[in-house]
Protein backbone atom coordinates (compact mmCIF):
# COMPACT_ATOMS: atom_id res chain seq x y z
CA UNK A 1 0.00 0.00 0.00
CA UNK A 2 1.24 3.54 -0.66
CA UNK A 3 2.19 5.45 1.97
CA UNK A 4 0.22 8.96 0.11
CA UNK A 5 -2.48 8.79 -1.77
CA UNK A 6 -4.74 11.81 -4.23
CA UNK A 7 -6.95 13.65 -2.15
CA UNK A 8 -9.89 12.80 -4.60
CA UNK A 9 -9.38 8.97 -5.03
CA UNK A 10 -9.22 9.14 -0.71
CA UNK A 11 -12.48 10.97 -0.47
CA UNK A 12 -13.67 8.46 -2.94
CA UNK A 13 -12.28 5.80 -1.28
CA UNK A 14 -13.64 6.52 2.07
CA UNK A 15 -17.08 7.35 0.65
CA UNK A 16 -17.62 11.22 1.16
CA UNK A 17 -18.60 11.15 -2.68
CA UNK A 18 -20.42 9.34 -4.91
CA UNK A 19 -17.88 9.87 -7.51
CA UNK A 20 -14.62 10.76 -8.26
CA UNK A 21 -15.52 13.46 -10.80
CA UNK A 22 -17.53 14.80 -8.17
CA UNK A 23 -14.96 15.13 -5.22
CA UNK A 24 -12.52 16.64 -8.18
CA UNK A 25 -14.91 19.33 -8.76
CA UNK A 26 -15.56 20.13 -4.99
CA UNK A 27 -11.77 20.60 -4.43
CA UNK A 28 -10.97 22.56 -7.83
CA UNK A 29 -13.93 25.00 -6.37
CA UNK A 30 -11.67 25.53 -3.34
CA UNK A 31 -14.29 24.11 -0.77
CA UNK A 32 -11.55 21.49 0.85
CA UNK A 33 -9.00 22.12 3.42
CA UNK A 34 -5.98 20.18 4.21
CA UNK A 35 -4.38 20.81 7.49
CA UNK A 36 -6.53 24.08 7.45
CA UNK A 37 -4.68 24.93 4.62
CA UNK A 38 -6.93 25.74 1.06
CA UNK A 39 -6.34 22.81 -1.64
CA UNK A 40 -7.45 23.06 -5.15
CA UNK A 41 -6.08 20.81 -7.29
CA UNK A 42 -7.65 17.15 -6.83
CA UNK A 43 -3.75 15.99 -7.35
CA UNK A 44 -2.97 16.87 -3.53
CA UNK A 45 -1.63 14.18 -2.31
CA UNK A 46 -2.29 12.87 1.80
CA UNK A 47 -1.45 10.36 4.13
CA UNK A 48 -2.16 9.08 7.89
CA UNK A 49 -2.42 11.74 10.06
CA UNK A 50 -3.84 14.71 7.72
CA UNK A 51 -6.91 16.81 8.74
CA UNK A 52 -9.13 17.52 5.64
CA UNK A 53 -12.38 20.22 5.89
CA UNK A 54 -15.30 20.26 3.59
CA UNK A 55 -18.87 20.53 3.28
CA UNK A 56 -21.00 17.47 2.80
CA UNK A 57 -24.72 18.11 2.38
CA UNK A 58 -25.87 21.16 4.90
CA UNK A 59 -22.72 20.68 7.55
CA UNK A 60 -19.03 21.09 7.54
CA UNK A 61 -17.39 17.55 7.66
CA UNK A 62 -13.59 18.05 10.31
CA UNK A 63 -11.83 14.35 9.51
CA UNK A 64 -8.67 12.58 10.36
CA UNK A 65 -7.30 10.24 7.47
CA UNK A 66 -6.98 7.52 9.21
CA UNK A 67 -5.75 4.87 6.86
CA UNK A 68 -5.45 4.73 2.47
CA UNK A 69 -7.33 2.37 1.22
CA UNK A 70 -6.45 -0.04 -1.65
CA UNK A 71 -10.33 0.20 -3.50
CA UNK A 72 -13.56 1.87 -2.76
CA UNK A 73 -15.07 -0.80 -0.94
CA UNK A 74 -18.11 -1.87 0.98
CA UNK A 75 -19.52 1.24 4.24
CA UNK A 76 -17.91 -0.75 6.97
CA UNK A 77 -14.40 -0.52 5.54
CA UNK A 78 -15.00 3.01 4.41
CA UNK A 79 -15.46 3.89 7.78
CA UNK A 80 -11.79 2.17 9.17
CA UNK A 81 -10.06 4.99 6.76
CA UNK A 82 -11.01 8.16 8.99
CA UNK A 83 -11.88 9.43 12.41
CA UNK A 84 -14.61 11.93 12.31
CA UNK A 85 -13.97 15.06 14.32
CA UNK A 86 -17.09 16.59 13.30
CA UNK A 87 -18.58 19.42 16.03
CA UNK A 88 -22.08 18.30 16.98
CA UNK A 89 -24.63 20.54 15.70
CA UNK A 90 -26.16 22.85 17.59
CA UNK A 91 -29.53 22.28 19.17
CA UNK A 92 -31.99 24.18 18.45
CA UNK A 93 -33.08 26.91 21.40
CA UNK A 94 -36.44 25.77 21.69
CA UNK A 95 -39.48 24.44 19.49
CA UNK A 96 -40.35 26.47 16.32
CA UNK A 97 -42.57 29.42 16.62
CA UNK A 98 -46.11 29.44 15.52
CA UNK A 99 -47.43 31.92 13.52
CA UNK A 100 -49.07 33.70 16.37
CA UNK A 101 -45.64 33.68 18.49
CA UNK A 102 -44.13 35.55 15.48
CA UNK A 103 -46.76 37.91 15.29
CA UNK A 104 -46.24 38.60 18.93
CA UNK A 105 -42.47 38.65 18.59
CA UNK A 106 -42.35 41.28 15.42
CA UNK A 107 -45.46 42.97 17.40
CA UNK A 108 -42.83 43.16 20.28
CA UNK A 109 -39.84 44.09 17.50
CA UNK A 110 -41.95 47.30 16.67
CA UNK A 111 -42.69 48.64 19.96
CA UNK A 112 -38.89 48.66 20.81
CA UNK A 113 -38.15 50.96 18.61
CA UNK A 114 -36.01 47.74 15.80
CA UNK A 115 -37.41 47.56 12.28
CA UNK A 116 -37.96 43.81 11.49
CA UNK A 117 -40.47 42.80 8.92
CA UNK A 118 -43.55 44.37 7.76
Amino acid sequence: MAERLRLDKWLWHARFFKTRSLAARVIGEGRVRLNGERVEKPAQVVGEGDMLTFPQGRQVRVVEVAALGTRRGPAEEARNLYVDQTPPPVPRAGPRPTGRDRRKLDETRRQDGDEGPA
